[in-house]
């Protein structure tokens, strides 16, 4: 473990970790779902609406004037979170899944023609398949779907027989929601692009995790959410090469995305405002820059340290539990996220029995049926660690499953 990180101190920030759920400490064990929220991500969003609240960019009055400034802040800590040349290649959505539909609608309606290919992969989140299959039945496109391996692991070679000059845009996760892969995004970007395609990332699970450097990766698009990196729900970025949002048209419209109407035609503002129609999250994006200025603060590499600390320690706690199955074990490159059932359980009974032992995981299909398809079950728990997590954490989720064990079998 470095020495910057502080997992005591980290906890601290965290007030959710000071409560109870059914007279036990709460184990949260569910940030791939949502993080939670760090007391100065907390106040920073409850200034705002005690002493702020204003609308930006037109106002004349002084709180419409420093929240512009305020707004327009964060958007530069997104830029430098993901290391993206431009403030302009910034665009604030409501979070991934409206990013990935802009995308979509406004990418690909426009610059994709009948007969060409998108490529996504069996680890994708619906999120990352549905605007594109609603696309591509709309329009005559043909999706192709990179394999996975025994492992969970995507098969680069598969991916290498699938791209050709009718492949038109790639968008894969960076890590799965599911199993924790982490996929080689940059060695993706460059077999994509020497085919002349487009690449973007849906970065909703690598945010918290990774470090990211869009202009090292060279993706085209890169999508993540706020909620996920301890700000609050509704906020999230597009990151899009300066020169694609130059192209691109709108895929919402109305207030604040033009540069001037008449009944004739309608021009639209300049970037990335031309993307964001409506009135802003703004509370909401300062609320996130400040997550992601904790978040830089304490530092990736003892994060990532952290974390790969507790995935370890929970494979093996678990593994030595008989019954229970650990869905992408064999990964050497995963993140902190664990998948698993127990024999003769149903998932969701696994998830009960832990939530009465305040073990807060998630049960389902998390939004992957081709993938729950792919490993045959309907679906599994899941267990996903975060910076405040500890192993003490593990032990209380593999008491609780030794505990459901003995009432399913």
């Amino acid at each position: 473990m470095t020495e910057n990180f502080d997992l005591e101190k980290i906890r601290g920030d965290f007030p959710a970790l000071r409560r109870s759920i059914h007279g036990r400490p709460l184990v949260y064990l569910d940030s791939a779902a949502t993080s939670l929220k760090p007391q100065v991500v907390v106040d920073r969003l409850s200034e705002y609406y005690l002493n702020e609240a204003s609308n930006v960019h037109r106002g004349a009055h002084h709180l419409a004037q420093q929240g512009t400034l305020n707004y327009e802040a964060a958007r530069s800590e997104v830029r430098d979170f993901l290391n993206a040349k431009l403030a302009d290649e910034i665009v604030f959505t409501r979070g991934t899944t409206e990013a990935i539909n802009l995308v979509a609608a406004s990418y690909g309606r426009k610059f994709l023609n009948p007969g060409d290919e998108i490529i996504l992969s069996e680890l994708e989140h619906h999120s990352n398949i549905v605007p594109w299959q609603v696309l591509a039945q709309a329009h005559g496109y043909i999706i192709r779907v990179i394999k996975i391996d025994e492992r969970g692991a995507l098969d680069l070679n598969h991916f290498k027989e699938l791209l050709s000059a009718k492949t038109k845009m790639v968008a894969v996760t960076w890590i799965s929601n599911v199993l924790g892969t982490v996929n080689d995004v940059q060695e993706i970007t460059r077999l994509a692009h020497l085919q002349g395609a487009k690449v973007l990332i849906d970065a909703a699970q690598a945010a918290p995790q990774l470090k990211i450097d869009v202009q090292k990766v060279g993706c085209d698009f890169l999508a993540f959410s706020g909620h996920k990196v301890f700000a609050p729900f509704g906020i999230g970025a597009l990151y899009a090469r300066a020169e694609l949002l130059d192209v691109m048209e709108p895929y919402q419209t109305g207030g604040s995305m033009i540069g001037e109407v008449t009944w004739e035609k309608t021009t639209w503002a300049a970037l990335p405002h031309k993307f964001e129609a409506g009135t802003p999250n703004v509370g909401g994006a300062m609320a996130f820059g400040t997550a992601l200025r904790y978040l830089r603060q304490i530092g990736f590499s003892g994060l990532h340290a952290h974390e790969t600390d507790l995935r370890d320690y929970a494979r093996a706690s678990l593994s030595e539990i008989s019954g229970v199955t650990i869905y992408g074990e064999k990964l050497s490159e995963a993140s902190a996220i664990i998948s698993f059932n127990l024999q003769g359980a149903h998932a969701s009974d696994v998830g009960q029995l832990l939530d009465e032992q305040g073990i807060a995981v998630r049960a389902g299909h998390h939004c992957c049926q081709p993938l729950m398809r792919r490993l045959g079950v309907p679906g599994t728990a899941r267990a996903s660690f975060s910076i405040y997590n500890s192993r003490s954490d593990v032990d209380r989720l593999s008491a609780g499953l030794i505990k459901a064990k003995g009432i399913f079998t």
